[in-house]
């Protein structure tokens, strides 16, 4: 077993006790210190419900406000483009959220007014100018532009894709195609696979390297959950890899075999913790992504729940001291509590039931708070039973969960929750009608 020292949190800013935001962010991006006033969320529009389109959707989540728990303002972008991830630009000052089905990228302001985000530019040519990538999924800030993973191509709408990197004022740079078998770019095939298929990506600057995983293309995620899971063929074309690329010239180095398709990835914030993980939704297994010796491996170090059930691992969230990581199984509604104060042999400490299906979790960097959104894909969400479209807050004193309020999106009418990210008013200078206590700001 590799000995992965333990590390300082980067930067004297993550060091302030009152340091909130997410774990999941970027390290280039300007982070929140103290407490979020709002929660934007990205939202699937369902037909018959409201208006029935995608929409951004801002909630009051500062308890300090008359208005905490309520949602104060909402933006409807036009039709069902399959809404699922977004991100902030590095200056925060506007967010990306990107439609799986469409291609469509919609760039939101979020500084001129925080509480009343409007849409200000919507990106139509994805797939044109990308030279065929399809269904933008992670939107992820590097300095002063964004990386966008894509799910699919246009030539046969599987798996196989490529990421695409556009300027902050959204003008297409480049496209960066995942290694495959027959072209693998100059990255070294480790194990058995090489399926050129992508996902989620994430960054080590100190090691100067960027990780992405692979998932399945737009046939799969575009089918019914059941239909899908009865259809041998469909349940081979799943990515079994994650690719270790070099941040600085975009070139793949290194490809890593971790079968049962590997979902979003989160990397250790100590300055000498090399290391990341994920989850296999088929396997329903936590890996370790890890550098020894200067090469990196992975290897799987715990299970999920029951694999024979179908738990399906999605989200997860690491903490900001790199003990502990939260994992959401979607099929069974249960949010999960991992020690993994060693990473190579993580702990099951706490499950809690959050939903009928859970799946995104965001957390807060002083790891005070947690919320939670339960939409996966419009065609793999539950239609029957309770408590199945919501965001919900909680409140974590280390030792339970505390529920703060509830939100049930398709009572509000307003479709089913995705992702959310966390605003804050003092990011762009004092609103006067933001309550006492708002954040200050740190790069």
């Amino acid at each position: 077993m590799v000995n992965v020292q333990r590390g300082l949190l980067l930067g004297a800013a993550l060091m302030a006790p009152a340091m909130a935001d997410e774990t999941c962010m970027s390290p280039y991006m300007a982070k929140i210190v103290g407490q979020e006033d709002v929660l934007y969320v990205w939202t699937l529009g369902v037909e018959g419900i409201g208006d029935g389109e995608d929409k951004l959707v801002t909630v009051d989540v500062n308890p300090d406000s008359d208005r905490f728990g309520q949602v104060i303002h909402q933006v409807s972008v036009g039709g069902r483009n399959e809404a699922h991830h977004s991100g902030f630009t590095d200056d925060r000052r506007y967010l990306w959220a990107s439609g799986l089905d469409s291609s469509k990228i919609f760039i939101f302001d979020v500084h001129s007014d925080p509480a009343k985000p409007r849409l200000h530019k919507v990106i139509e040519d994805f797939v044109k100018a990308s030279g065929g990538v399809v269904g933008p999924h992670t939107n992820y800030a590097l300095p002063g532009r964004m990386m966008l993973t894509g799910l699919s191509n246009d030539r046969d709408h599987g798996g196989q894709t490529g990421m695409v990197e556009y300027s902050n004022q959204g003008d297409y740079v480049a496209t960066h195609w995942m290694p495959k078998e027959g072209a693998l770019n100059g990255a070294n095939k480790t194990g058995q696979f090489a399926d050129g298929y992508g996902y989620d990506v994430r960054v080590l600057p100190r090691r100067n390297a960027m990780f992405t995983s692979s998932f399945t293309g737009w046939n799969n995620y575009m089918m019914g959950l059941g239909k899908m899971m009865a259809d041998p063929e469909a349940m081979k074309q799943f990515g079994n890899t994650v690719v270790v690329w070099d941040l600085h010239t975009r070139q793949p180095k290194t490809i890593l075999d971790v079968p049962g398709a590997p979902l979003e990835l989160r990397c250790a914030w100590g300055a000498q913790n090399n290391y990341c993980f994920t989850t296999t939704a088929l396997t329903s297994k936590l890996w370790l992504i890890y550098e020894q010796d200067g090469k990196w491996q992975a290897q799987a170090v715990a299970d999920i729940g029951d694999a024979s059930k179908i738990p399906l691992p999605v989200d997860i969230s690491i903490s900001a001291d790199d003990n502990h990581l939260w994992v959401n199984t979607w099929n069974d509604g249960l949010t999960r509590l991992f020690d993994i104060s060693d990473p190579f042999a993580p702990k099951q400490v706490l499950s809690e039931k959050i939903g009928g299906q859970v799946n995104m979790v965001s957390q807060s960097w002083d790891g005070e708070r947690l919320y939670y959104s339960s939409s996966l894909l419009a065609n793999w969400d539950k239609t029957e039973g309770e408590d199945l479209q919501y965001v919900k807050g909680y409140r974590w004193d280390g030792k339970a969960l505390e529920q703060t309020f509830s939100l049930d999106f398709h009572q509000a009418e307003l479709g089913s929750p995705h992702q959310m990210r966390m605003g804050a008013f003092a990011l762009y200078g004092q609103r006067p009608d933001s309550p006492s206590g708002s954040p200050t700001v740190s790069r």
